[in-house]
């Protein structure tokens, strides 16, 4: 059996998420999905000018993994510029300080690191978790993590 995907850090989300060519109604264009951790690793390679060591660590992957997401975000991004394509950011498999999960069972409060931590409390195996609404972050974005 393959092993579980590893959530990757990530420390922006943007306020805008769809972006159109100009002059393009919407509902006439195809769209490039995005996913949330594909711009976190542009936003650490090519704004915050980090090296790929760096940009990994941040994210908590491998530096090949890392490159694997940047290649990934890169080539959307170009796709949907020259050909004229739309593009939502959203999904993904990421993780964030913003958002916490906790178990009904034990009460214990944890970060999710794998996708199965997301419905299973790693401390006891109870399948009661939530994820602790902090400041109204969790609405927006942990409702979007979905699996794609």
């Amino acid at each position: 059996m393959a092993r579980p995907t590893k959530f990757r850090r990530v420390e922006f989300f943007p306020e805008d998420n769809y972006f159109v060519p100009w002059g393009k109604p919407r509902c006439e264009i195809e769209e490039m999905i995005l996913k949330v951790e594909e711009l976190e690793a542009m936003r650490l390679k090519d704004i915050e000018e980090l090296n790929q060591e760096e940009c990994a660590e941040k994210m908590q992957v491998s530096r090949q993994t890392f490159q694997n997401i940047i290649d990934s975000a890169r080539k959307k991004v170009a796709m949907a510029l020259t050909e004229g394509k739309a593009i939502r950011i959203s999904g993904g498999y990421y993780t964030t300080n913003h958002c916490k999960f906790k178990c009904m069972d034990c009460g214990e409060t944890y970060e999710i690191n794998y996708e199965q931590d997301k419905f299973t409390c790693p401390n006891c195996g109870s399948q009661r978790v939530m994820c602790n609404k902090k400041v109204g972050f969790c609405g927006r974005w942990c409702n979007g993590e979905n699996l794609t």
